[in-house]
């Protein structure tokens, strides 16, 4: 990581968590590495001054405790990189959302909204430590990613220009720019436009505003 970092990587995906607890992991793949794997990756990254993002996927057939487990651990990970004073934000933003397994040789039941809005919420409140926590309209649907914004979600994320995991499990939603600002101004927020390390390069506070094309490149 220090090399990569030396030549100018800066931060690391967060994806890959799924479930931090082994149980759960080898019932998703008896080959796939172990939660402890994982967490040396991320934690690898902040003790040499990168950026990364911590992710839950639920509805594996995990039990709430295990829920509570990926979240300690997390939680934790954070705490210790705060309280070593590295040279970062350490987990710059949370991401979560549910399990799609259409597709998928794991029988899994199909979570609703209710089920991913209840674990965001309880995110935010365990996850204190985390400013960012990013809306899943990917797999919930645009409608549900408005709804996460009163529930903990302070990121509705991007356009997507392609996504190619959820899509082969048969969930597909697409939003435009200007659609994204609609549903946030809907939730009763104020739409901004932000880069990789959080800070508002634009704020659309006025209603009559629209995009212009050259919108994606003004920054």
């Amino acid at each position: 990581s220090g090399r990569f970092h030396d030549a100018g990587l800066v931060s690391l995906p967060g994806g890959g968590a799924e479930i931090l607890d082994d149980r759960t992991r080898r019932k998703i793949s008896r080959l796939k590495g172990s939660w402890r794997d994982w967490m040396d990756v991320m934690q690898t990254a902040h003790k040499v001054g990168m950026r990364t993002t911590g992710t839950m996927v639920i509805g594996f057939g995990e039990t709430i405790e295990e829920r509570a487990l990926h979240l300690l651990r997390i939680r934790d990970a954070q705490d210790e990189c705060l309280a070593n004073g590295y040279n970062t934000p350490g987990f710059l933003a949370f991401i979560s959302w549910t399990f799609q397994p259409d597709n998928t040789n794991l029988k899994a039941e199909k979570l609703g909204p209710q089920d991913y809005l209840k674990n965001v919420a309880i995110s935010r409140i365990m996850l204190d430590n985390i400013k960012n926590f990013q809306s899943s309209w990917v797999t919930m649907g645009p409608e549900v990613g408005k709804l996460s914004l009163h529930y903990g979600c302070n990121d509705f994320g991007s356009t997507m220009i392609e996504e190619n995991v959820v899509s082969a499990a048969g969930t597909t939603h697409k939003v435009n720019i200007g659609s994204t600002l609609q549903l946030i101004r809907e939730a009763g927020k104020i739409p901004a436009q932000r880069n990789t390390r959080y800070e508002i390069l634009r704020r659309f506070d006025d209603e009559t505003v629209r995009v212009h094309k050259d919108f994606i490149m003004q920054n």
